[in-house]
Formats: C-alpha cells, structure tokens, sequence
C-alpha cells in the first residue's frame, strides 16, 4: 500500500462519512484543528467530581467481576519466554483456584513471537470473552516505541494476525503526530488496519495506542483519538504502560467524550482502554463510574471497555476473598504476575 501523506488520504470508510469522498490531509486538518479546546480546569473537575461517587454494597460484587471481566492480562518484556506465556494463560481462564465463581479475564497481551505458545495454551477457552473465552491480543508496530518502517509495522501485523491474534493494539508514531503530519498518521492507522484482515475476510480488532502521556496536551490527546477513530480504530488506548504518566482518570474521560461524540454523531460504537498504572480496585471502580457517566453501561462489556492493568487483577481478587470469607487475605493469596 502506498502512502501519501501529502496530498490524497487512504479512504477509510468513516473519514469519507463525515470528510467526503475527496479525502485530503488538508481536510482532516480542517477537522482536527477545528475542534474546540479542551477545558483543563473544567474536564479535571468533572473527573474529580466522577472519583467522590460511591457505588452500593449490593453493587460492589458486581463491579469486581466487571473490572476481572473487562481487564487484559499482559506480559510485555523481553525476558519473556513461553512458559511464562503459559502460566499467564492460567491465570487467565482461572483467576482464582480457590473461587470457580471467579469469571475469567477478556484476553492476554503478549508480543507477537509468543501469539502461537498462548493460543495452544488457551485450546478450547480460546474465543471471544463474551461467552466466556478469552481473547489473545497482540501489540505490534515496533511496540512500544512506533519507530519502525511502515513494511515493518505491517508485517509485524500480519505474523500476529496469521498466529492467531483475536486483536492488535498498535502505537501510532507520536513525533509525526506531534510534527503536524496527521495524514502520515491517519494512512499508517487505516495500513495496520488492513493488515488485521485474516484469510476469511474477517479482521482481528485493532486498538490504536496514542500514548497520551507524550502527548503533553489534552487537545492532542482530543485530535489524536478523532484521527485514530476516523481512520478505523475499534478501540482507542491510552498508553503502552511504558510511558509516565499512563493513564489516568481526566485523560480517560476526554477519550470517552470523544466515543461518545462519535456514537452520537454516526451510531456506531467504539472501545475504550486505559491502561498503565491502574493498580487498585477502588480506582477501577472510579474508571467504571466514569464509563456509566459518559457513555452508558452497556460499554461495561469486553466488546467495548478494557484494563489493562495485570496488578489490578490481584488486588480484586482480593477484595473478592473478602468479600466471601469476611476478611483480607493479604498478596501471599494470589498468584504473583
């Protein structure tokens, strides 16, 4: 695929909804730099006032199965090998061994070269975690930094996808982002997207990482989740987990305000992924809150809210222990990540 960031653009269906048909740089410009700047004072306050709500009791178990539910399980180092893939792969499908009412986490995470010992591993609970399967997610385009080549980064695809990958988290290229070339960025989305596309005609879900944290600005984080949406995102991501700060609450609120927008605007429906410092269960609650608040409960859902956060998962696990035993376990009680 040729890109020409220049002049024409790749005609990603939705770009040419709401662009037109004579797709151009200059015009996604036009609608990036037109949007409204963000209000930082206002957009924290909003963010603040959504951390004070408080959920019931009745609600709590709920909410804890929810965060398992909706979290990915990653192993993201070069240290990682396939054994290690493996005993993430158990802990996703069975959380706790103590507790079978335990759901099973929506996918693990891992590099491309390990996609084949994680969909062996997962056999028969490999599938979509809204039947209670779990899902392999796979980061690639020169994760985490971007800095590869675009036949690189498609290739990099294309091997995960071709290995069994369910879906792709991607990182766009932050200095041309930052540079003012939206159009390279916005090509190179809708190539990585075409790369999803299996045999079958089908295509694994793409997650576009914008790593928000070296975006430095709110209006940045608000134009590179429209470009990233326009240009065919199924998920928009906050961070790789490899840049401070990852995620946070304002950041993750902006987001959703932009899916929300979206939703309104063309009635489809896109995910949302924060992901990076999310440890504690009281804190993902405060994430789930602001879900309901911007977009609606029924984005609660593997389809459409992610974690990823893998610590995240052994302080629930907990707070469940707690729940059914009446008191606190301590770590000792959980598997180690």
């Amino acid at each position: 695929m040729t890109i020409t960031p220049a002049a024409g653009l790749q005609p990603a269906e939705r770009a040419v909804r709401l662009l037109g048909a004579d797709l151009t740089e200059t015009a996604l410009r036009r609608h990036l730099e037109g949007l409204s700047g963000v209000d930082a004072v206002g957009l924290e306050q909003r963010a603040a006032g959504l951390a004070t709500r408080s959920i019931k009791t009745s609600s709590k178990a709920w909410a804890l199965d929810t965060i398992i539910r909706t979290c990915d399980l990653t192993t993201l180092e070069g240290a990682d090998t396939p054994g290690k893939v493996r005993s993430l792969v158990a802990k996703a499908v069975t959380p706790d061994a103590s507790d079978p009412t335990t759901p099973s986490v929506a996918a693990v995470c891992v590099y491309g070269d390990m996609v084949p010992y994680a969909v062996e591993a997962l056999g028969s609970r490999h599938g979509d975690p809204e039947k209670g399967l779990v899902s392999v997610a796979a980061v690639a385009t020169a994760f985490p930094s971007g800095r590869a080549s675009l036949a690189i980064k498609l290739a990099d695809t294309r091997e995960a996808v071709a290995a069994g990958a369910d879906e792709i988290d991607m990182v766009i290229d932050r200095g041309a982002f930052l540079a003012g070339s939206y159009g390279l960025v916005f090509d190179q989305i809708v190539a990585v997207k075409e790369a999803c596309r299996r045999a079958d005609g089908t295509y694994a879900h793409l997650k576009v990482i914008l790593e928000t944290g070296e975006l430095v600005t709110y209006d940045n984080v608000r134009r590179a989740s429209w470009l990233a949406i326009l240009a065919g995102a199924d998920f928009i991501k906050t961070s790789t987990g490899k840049v401070s700060p990852a995620a946070t609450l304002p950041v993750t609120l902006l987001m959703l305000e932009v899916i929300r927008d979206w939703h309104r605007l063309a009635g489809e429906k896109v995910g949302m992924k924060p992901a990076g410092g999310i440890r504690a269960s009281k804190d993902a609650v405060r994430y789930l809150v602001t879900v309901a608040e911007t977009v609606g409960e029924e984005w609660l859902t593997p389809h459409l809210w992610r974690f990823g956060a893998s610590s995240l998962v052994n302080d629930v696990l907990l707070q469940r222990q707690k729940m059914r035993t009446g008191h606190y376990s301590g770590p000792d009680y959980v598997t180690v990540d």
